[in-house]
């Protein structure tokens, strides 16, 4: 009854690389609002 679970290396580089990107388009958002004072800039 002791299995333990392995997750395969290639899910957790995913999981890392979707977070970053994750973490860099949310810096891009607040420059945006910042230099532009608009949430999406470009549209009325």
């Amino acid at each position: 009854m002791n299995e333990t679970k392995t997750v395969e290396k290639e899910k957790i580089v995913a999981e890392k690389l979707n977070g970053r990107f994750a973490m860099i388009g949310f810096i891009a958002l607040i420059g945006a609002y910042l230099t532009t004072g608009q949430i999406n800039p470009g549209f009325v």
